[in-house]
C-alpha cells in the first residue's frame, strides 16, 4: 500500500489501520490485508512498561520500526515520532529521516506544527497528522472537542493540516459529529481512534479487504 493508493480509498471503502510493535505481529496483520500498520509510541506502555508515552525515546522507535518493517510486505508502515523528537524543523527532519531509513513509509506527529510539517513534506517525507486527544502532552485522558470553542479549534487545525499536504489525520477521542464534520471537510484521509464511524478508517472491527476477515 503506497501513499497515493491509500488516499484514493477515501470515500471508496473503509481503511483499516492497526498497531504492531514487532516482526511477528506485523506479519500477521500484513497477511490479513491491513492497509496501514502503525508503530505507535504506545509501545512505551504495552511493551516497555512505561507509565505513558512520554518516556519513549527515538532509539525505542527505531528498533521497533525496523522490526515491524521486516514483517510488513504490503501494508504501509507509519511510525510515531516520539515526544521531543520534532520540537523544531531541523530536529524533526533529522529524526524523521532516521525512521524512514529504519523502514517506515511515513511518520506521524501530534498537534498542529506547520513549520515542522512543511519541512518534512518539502523533503518528501509523508506525514500523518494527529488531532484531538494528544497523549504525548495530555494531562488528562478525556474526550476533546466537547465545547464549541475546542471543537472549532480542532476542525480549523484539521483543515489547516489538510492544506499542508498531510496524507492522513488521526482523530483521537473526539465527538462523533465533529469527526463527521472534519471527514467531510478535508480532502485527506481521516483515521478514527475513539472518534466514531464516520472517519475514513480506524482500528475498529472492519472486514479485511484482501481476505474478508474480521479484525
Amino acid at each position: 500500500m503506497d501513499i497515493e493508493e491509500l488516499k484514493r480509498l477515501k470515500g471508496v471503502r473503509k481503511i483499516v489501520m492497526l498497531t504492531a510493535y514487532d516482526y511477528q505481529m506485523a506479519k500477521i496483520l500484513d497477511a490479513t490485508g491491513v492497509d496501514v500498520i502503525l508503530v505507535g509510541d504506545s509501545l512505551g506502555m504495552v511493551v516497555l512498561g512505561y507509565p505513558d508515552t512520554k518516556s519513549v525515546a527515538m532509539n525505542d522507535m527505531l528498533r521497533h520500526t525496523a522490526a515491524v518493517a521486516r514483517g510488513a510486505e504490503s501494508a504501509l508502515v507509519v511510525s510515531d515520532m516520539p515526544i521531543n523528537s520534532y520540537n523544531n524543523p531541523r530536529d524533526a527532519l533529522k529524526n524523521a529521516k532516521r525512521l524512514i531509513d529504519a523502514g517506515a513509509g511515513a511518520v506521524k506527529l501530534e498537534g498542529y506544527n506547520p513549520k515542522v510539517i512543511d519541512a518534512l513534506v518539502s523533503s518528501r517525507i509523508p506525514v500523518m497528522g494527529h488531532l484531538g486527544l494528544l497523549p504525548q502532552t495530555a494531562e488528562a485522558f478525556k474526550v476533546r472537542g466537547k465545547s464549541s470553542e475546542e471543537a472549532e479549534r480542532i476542525r480549523s487545525e484539521a483543515e489547516a493540516l489538510d492544506s499542508h499536504d498531510v496524507f492522513s489525520i488521526v482523530l483521537e477521542s473526539i465527538p462523533l459529529g465533529l469527526a463527521k464534520t472534519i471527514t467531510e471537510s478535508v480532502s485527506t484521509v481521516t483515521i478514527g481512534i475513539g472518534a466514531g464511524v464516520h472517519c475514513d478508517g480506524g482500528p475498529s472491527r472492519q472486514r479485511s479487504a484482501r481476505h474478508g476477515l474480521e479484525l
